[in-house]
Order: structure tokens, then sequence, then C-alpha cells
């Protein structure tokens, strides 16, 4: 087995963290038999600091439920035994090749994570659509991102979370944070917007709760879940009435803003206010607050994202932007606050449905010559554009869906949602295989368990929000009997291929992996073939779009500011889009009289799978978090255990009395099992992400646990 990393140094390891999008720099240190997290203050994206999940990262290093043996689950019985790695291989590649063989291609899925390093993601696509030659991959991150990487792609042409460095934030004279806890879910980078405050700078925070990081805003709006987009309508509407629009930059660097001028008539301030409950005085003072400062940045999160009309709603957002002729800007412009770890990376190189490496397109017939030519295929073998991540595990065990799925780095049953659905549908299939450290909650489903290395056993690099593509450098020797995803997918595709009568190319080597991603990637949006580990160590990490250059010609610098002469668009010019408010797929009825919305804690992680298994982080469950007047109507006291019913399933839960909320709306947090049972699961039309943010919910006193 090939871990290819260089033996810890004595005096530690620099790596990153495992967990969120910032991908805090940390040094790992060997103390006998302790694993030390210690400071690297020469990172720039966190100079050292970490929040308490980063302090803690090694906690699951010998945790008692660590697997480190593959396990085959007995349908009889349900119980599972330990089998050796040939024995665990052989039977899936066996029950792979018969189903293909019986069915087709497509009867076997593939489902990523965005926690997955560069080099896995990239493998992994490969193996789908050269070994399995299935249309039908796809991955988490579809439920993050997608909608913001669709809004970026049709705007400007390209998808990058920042188009600048996050520390740029400290220059801007405003910062607009729409739907982003940033104090919470990513505590370092709100150092940003303390030393913006303290430089003079404004914040402004949109979120319907009163958190931590509203605490620090300038200005607060506490909008109607699902309504993001007519507020962001309400403020273009200010600045077109007020005289503010940068014409020159509009008339220079944009098309399609005549039609959108137009389409905002109808919004008036009063006419928000009515929509979004935002005091129709608190949108013309957002709107005359960035037409007052040219360094002004709009960055949107998950909570204006993750909505049927996600990608419309960015769109707005990119419009007020760019009629103030911000992007491109220095100390300005639209960003996106990519959440998981590699939510960026993992996107790029070949994960979803419709990409190949380099952020190509799988219908594009230029990236698909180019892409099979690397891989050693023919371009007609590769298989064209598959089904989006819910529409994947919706149609599994369906006489038209795949009967096996391959999971890697995703803990569906807690992550997805209308999750009940989902499980169903993972209980339908003839093979689910699953690759983790612990026993999930989804892997406590599969047919067979492969245990997989964690981050500090292997080496690897990320990509995190602001496209800088960084190195995880293995500290630790793994466990005996656990091997890396590299090593699994390199297994596969060797029993298959010696079954097909094919031989390809899957190195093990995390170093080999990525020289072989660069060349993919040549050329494309998200080319990475200029970077390399060594100038990712020498330089803190690199910034794509990064070409490599001719032998002995000065190495590309990479590319840390985007738009500065021009977008990543035929013409140059930026995308204005006319988008309209239509507000949430499911809105209250005298059933369901409250708006439901989620989102994290400071202390956990996604599904939890590694936070909730390490003791120093602290894990009380979900709760349920209810204004005072609700909460007296309906004779709810703190701590008491309440039921939350949506139309798709039933939470109980203790309450958290609260004023930090509107009326109008709960908040679950969404890393224990049964929280995404209740969201709705109507996806955006271009995006294809589920509308976890907002639905229709009613609550109660009482229930048992």
């Amino acid at each position: 087995m090939s871990l290819a990393a260089a033996a810890p140094s004595p005096t530690g390891t620099t790596t990153h963290c495992p967990y969120c999008s910032l991908q805090c720099g940390m040094r790992l240190e060997r103390v006998g038999r302790t694993l030390n997290v210690v400071e690297w203050s020469e990172f720039g994206v966190n100079e050292g600091a970490l929040c308490r999940k980063g302090r803690t990262a090694t906690g699951l290093r010998g945790h008692r439920e660590r697997l480190t043996s593959p396990l085959v689950r007995d349908r009889a019985t349900g119980e599972f035994r330990a089998v050796s790695w040939d024995e665990a291989l052989d039977l899936v590649a066996r029950h792979l090749t018969e189903l293909q063989a019986e069915s087709g291609r497509d009867t076997v899925g593939v489902f990523g994570g965005g926690g997955l390093t560069n080099e896995k993601a990239y493998a992994l696509g490969k193996f789908a659509r050269t070994v399995l030659r299935t249309s039908q991959i796809d991955y988490n991150g579809r439920w993050c991102m997608s909608s913001a990487a669709a809004a970026g792609n049709k705007a400007f042409g390209l998808d990058r979370g920042l188009p600048f460095p996050l520390k740029d934030i400290e220059t801007a004279d405003v910062v607009v944070l729409v739907g982003s806890n940033m104090a919470e879910t990513m505590p370092p980078a709100a150092r940003h917007l303390d030393r913006l405050r303290a430089a003079g700078g404004k914040l402004v925070v949109v979120d319907p709760r009163r958190t931590p990081t509203v605490e620090r805003a300038d200005l607060a709006l506490q909008p109607v879940p699902g309504t993001d987009l007519a507020l962001a309508l309400g403020v273009l509407h200010h600045l077109i009435a007020t005289d503010a629009v940068d014409e020159a930059y509009v008339a220079a660097r944009t098309t399609g803003f005549g039609d959108v001028r137009r389409s905002v008539t109808a919004w008036w301030p009063e006419q928000v206010e009515r929509v979004t409950g935002v005091p129709a005085a608190d949108v013309r003072a957002l709107a005359d607050l960035l037409a007052a400062h040219p360094r002004a940045m709009i960055l949107t999160a998950r909570g204006a994202e993750q909505h049927a009309q996600g990608t419309d709603t960015v769109l707005a957002w990119i419009n007020v932007a760019l009629a103030l002729g911000l992007p491109g800007r220095p100390g300005a412009g639209w960003g996106c606050l990519t959440g998981q770890g590699n939510g960026q990376g993992g996107r790029e190189h070949g994960q979803k449905a419709d990409q190949l490496p380099g952020y190509r397109s799988i219908e594009d017939p230029a990236a698909r010559a180019h892409v099979a030519h690397v891989w050693g295929v023919e371009p007609d073998s590769i298989p064209g554009k598959g089904r989006s991540a819910y529409e994947l595990l919706e149609a599994l065990g369906q006489p038209d869906g795949p009967r096996a799925l391959l999971v890697f780095g995703s803990n569906i049953v807690v992550s997805a949602p209308r999750a009940a659905h989902v499980t169903e549908r993972l209980a339908s299939l003839d093979l689910l295989v699953v690759a983790d450290m612990v026993l999930s909650e989804t892997a406590a489903m599969a047919d067979v368990v492969l245990p997989v290395t964690q981050w500090a056993e292997e080496t690897g690099t990320m990509t995190n929000l602001e496209g800088r593509v960084i190195l995880r450098q293995r500290a630790i020797t793994p466990p005996e009997g656990v091997r890396s995803d590299l090593d699994v997918i390199a297994g596969l595709a060797e029993r298959m291929g010696q079954r097909l009568g094919q031989r390809l190319d899957f190195p093990t080597d995390p170093e080999k992996v990525f020289a072989e991603l660069g060349r993919a990637s040549a050329g494309g949006l998200a080319d990475y073939s200029g970077i390399t580990y060594d100038r990712i160590r020498d330089e803190h990490g690199v910034f794509w779009p990064c070409p490599a250059t001719p032998e002995g010609a000065v190495p590309h610098p990479g590319t840390p500011y985007l738009f500065a002469e021009r977008f990543a668009t035929p013409d140059g010019r930026a995308r204005c889009h006319v988008v309209d408010h239509r507000g949430p797929a499911e809105v209250p009825d005298a059933d369901y009289p409250l708006h439901l919305t989620t989102g994290r804690v400071l202390a956990q992680y996604q599904s939890g799978a590694q936070t909730r298994r390490i003791k120093e982080l602290p894990d009380s469950g979900p709760f349920v978090e209810v204004h005072p007047l609700v909460a007296a109507r309906l004779g709810i006291e703190d701590g008491s255990l309440v039921t939350l019913s949506t139309r798709r399933g039933e939470l109980r839960a203790p309450a958290k009395v609260v004023s930090t909320i509107r009326e109008d709306t709960v908040f679950v947090p969404f890393h224990w099992a049964g929280v995404n049972r209740l969201v709705n699961d109507a996806l955006d039309p271009t995006s294809r992400m589920p509308e976890f943010k907002v639905c229709a919910a009613a609550l109660k006193v009482g229930g048992h646990r």
C-alpha cells in the first residue's frame, strides 16, 4: 500500500485542518504517543488561529470506533463480519461486474464528497467514467455551493468561491454577509471582520437569526427565510432610483443591465418590506451604504443559496455588485463563502455529473477529447451527463436507476434532504459499498464497508474558498488494516479491468495523481498544470488558474485576483441576469404555520461523523430555537421537549427559547440524524440544489425521544 509521503519531521509536520473551507494551517507534533496540534503562524489564511474543532482535530486518532478491517454484512442477520481486503475488493468487483453485465453501465452509481482531496476526487471521477463507464456520479457538494457556482458561471463565466484572497476583507470599506454566520462556522475568519471594523469599515449581516456574527454588525437585517432575493431586488431598485449605478462600468464591462434595470421597477423598498419583513428604511440604508463606499464586498453563503431559487438569489446580489462596479476592483466584489473543506476543488475535477477535470463541461467535445487523451481512452467511451446528487439518490433501486452505489466521503443518511425517503432508497439497493473511517449512519447500512485513512494519515491537496491549492501532509502512520481511498479505487480498477479485459493506470502515490490531474486540467478554467507539491510547500499554496509554462520559462505566479481586466466569458464582459422573486417552494399555512430553517453550531461539523466522536467537543444533540412569543403561545418552556413536524416527518428535541430569532421562524442545527428528514427536497432548476434552508413547520409541546 502506497501513501507516498515523507516521514514526519522531528519538529512536526505542516498540514491543514480537516474541516471547513478555510483549510487553516496547523502543525502536528509527536510527543510520545500523543499527537499535538500546534500553531503554524506563517500560513496567512489563519495566522496560527484555530477554532475548537481544529484544535481537537487529532481526537479520532486511536478512537475505539475507528474501523481497521473491511466489513461484509450478512443480509439475513444484519450482522457484519470482518474480512480481508482481497475478499472485500473481490466481492465488490464481482458484484459490480455482474450487475453491469445484467442491467447496463448505469446500474452502478458513485457518490463522492466535498471533503475528499483533489487527488481522490479526480481518481473517483476517472474510475467512474473509464472503469465503470457510468454516467451516474455526483457528490454532496451539490448540496452546499452549487447555486453560487451556477451563478458565478452564468455571470462571470467562471466559478471560484472568492475571486480575491480572504484577507482582502480587511481592506474593504463595507462588507455585506448574506446568509453567513462566519463567527461560528469559520471562527478564524472572523478576525478579518474585526480588523475591518477596527479600521473604520462597516459590516452588514443578513440573517433571520441574531447570531454571534450579527453581534459584530453595524447594520443587521432579519428577512423572512427564503426572501433574500427580494431584498437584493429592493437594494438594486434604490441604487437605480438614486442614480448610484456606475454607468461607465456597466457600459464597458457588462451586458444585459438594461433589462435588469427595467425588471426591478416594482421592487420599491416598501414592497420589499411587505415580502421580507425588513423595514424599508433598512433596505434604503443598505443601498446607501454600498453606494457611498466604492470598496464594498458582497459575500453570500448557504443561508442565501440552499433554496429552490438559490441560483437566482445569488445572481440578484451579483447584479447589485455589477451595478456598483465592484467585481475586479481592489478590496471589492462579490464572492461565495464556500463551506466544505474541498467544496471548491471537489467540483473542479470530475465528481459532478456534468464535469470533467479542469472545470470542463462533459458535453464539450473538445473537453472530452483532451481528457480522453490523458486517460488513454476513446472520447466516445466517456459517458455523458448523469443525474445530480439528489436525483441520483432518488433513482436508487428504481427500474431505471442504479442498483448499486459506491459512497466515498459522505454520510448520506444524515446529510441528504428528505432523509427518511433517501434512506429507503439506499435500503432498496442490491449492493451498497461505503468507504469511511468510522461506522457512520450510512456505513451501518452498507453491504461492504471499507476502512480508509483520515486526514493526518495521508498526503493530498485541497482547494480552499479562495481558490488557493494547499497541501495536507502525512504526519502519522495509519492503523494496520486501513488503506487510502486511492488504494481502494486502484484495487477495484485492477480487479474490474481484469474481468473486462482492460488495463488503465490508477496510481496510488498522491503526487503522481496530482501530476496527472494537472495534465487533465491543462487549458481548462481551473488549470492546475503549473502547480506542483514543491511550489505549494514553498509558497504556502498556489492560486488557480496556474497554467504550466514552457521549460526554462518563468513559472506562472498563480492568480489570486480575478476579473481585474476581463471576465471569463467569450467577450470578456459579465452577464447581468433578470431574476424575480418567487418565494420558497413551501410556505406556512394553518397546519404548518412556522418557517423552519437549519444551520450549523460551533462545536460540530457536517453530519458529525467525526466531531461527535471527539470527547472534547460538546455534544448535547439537536435543539429547536423558538421565539419567546411563540413559546408563550404554545406553552413551551426553555429546555422542555417539543415535537417539530413538517410534511415529511417529525423531530423531538429540547426547546431553546431565544429572542434572537424571528417570531415566525424556528431553527434546528443539521448535524444529527433526523433533522434533514424534515427539510424540503424541492430543487433549484439550474443548480439542482435542494431547499434545505426553508420549509413550513409546526411545533407542539411534548413527545418521546
